[in-house]
């Protein structure tokens, strides 16, 4: 279209003795301001945070479900609807959630001393205790358990608000370091620890044990086992596949979190070094 007007413009000079009159000045400021006002799109573009991360940080849902209330509709930015996937909140805009301002929790890590009899979930429709029951007091904010530990495992547990800190801590190419105290049934021999030394085959599947052995001054009933498995069971498995049976398991290290002052049943905040050093985590 541009080539067109160009032609006839250069046609209409042709037949008049006078060019037609243009004004440079104008056109260059409105390019420059065309410029600026470029810049300024992309800089809004850069910077901020997700929408869907945003509603998800609120509390409000997952950040996969986000993208479906906002594809239906139901979220506003500066009172203005928002459909479109990426859109990156700046600081001081106002987010509407289905008509209800919403703004991203504090985040929060509460480390547990999980006991006995206790399940990892958020809730159980047969009423059985859970460790939310636990920490219920200790954050305003909806903080959920990262992985798990079976009802009759005790030790570290953590929960978060932080849902890619959990992901990370959870996913096995981070080969989170996580350390067990197994009391076993009978003494292990000799034999038998040598065979858990490296990979074994649990289930079909390999199974690589960072380290293992006795716990200095205690029985040999008493082991000492780290892994970065998150499989379910997995420790318990382990000692089965050579003929042992776990009469007690605790977590003592998650990631480098320790149980250092930390009565079993009771939680506490990890201080901000302590953050700092999971976020570092490669």
């Amino acid at each position: 279209m541009n080539s067109n007007k160009n032609s006839s413009r250069r046609r209409l000079e042709g037949k008049n003795s006078k060019p037609l009159s243009r004004k440079p000045s104008n056109k260059r400021t409105s390019k420059k301001d065309s410029s600026k006002s470029s810049q300024s799109s992309q800089t809004n573009s850069s910077t901020g945070i997700r929408l869907n991360k945003y509603i998800a940080n609120s509390g409000v849902c997952s950040r996969r479900e986000a993208d479906t209330y906002i594809e239906h509709g139901s979220v506003k930015v500066n009172g203005k609807l928002v459909t479109e996937m990426g859109y990156k909140v700046q600081p001081d805009d106002v987010v509407q959630f289905d008509g209800t301002s919403i703004t991203p929790e504090q985040k929060r890590y509460i480390l547990l001393n999980k006991p006995k009899n206790y399940i990892t979930t958020m809730d159980d429709d047969r009423g059985r205790k859970t460790v939310m029951d636990l920490v219920s007091n200790a954050s305003k904010e909806r903080i959920y358990p990262v992985g798990r530990l079976d009802r009759n495992t005790t030790g570290l547990l953590l929960f978060t608000n932080d849902g890619d800190l959990a992901k990370k801590l959870t996913h096995p190419k981070h080969n989170v370091r996580k350390l067990y105290h197994a009391s076993l049934d009978r003494k292990l021999d000799l034999k038998d620890l040598e065979k858990l030394r490296g990979e074994v085959i649990i289930e079909g599947r390999k199974v690589f044990i960072d380290a293992v052995s006795y716990v200095d001054g205690q029985p040999k009933t008493e082991i000492g086992i780290e892994i970065h498995s998150g499989r379910n069971r997995i420790v318990r498995k382990i000692f089965e596949h050579v003929g042992y049976k776990v009469n007690k398991l605790d977590r003592v290290i998650f990631a480098e979190l320790t149980k250092k002052n930390l009565p079993r049943g009771r939680w506490r905040a990890l201080t901000n070094q302590e953050v700092s050093n999971l976020q570092m985590m490669k």
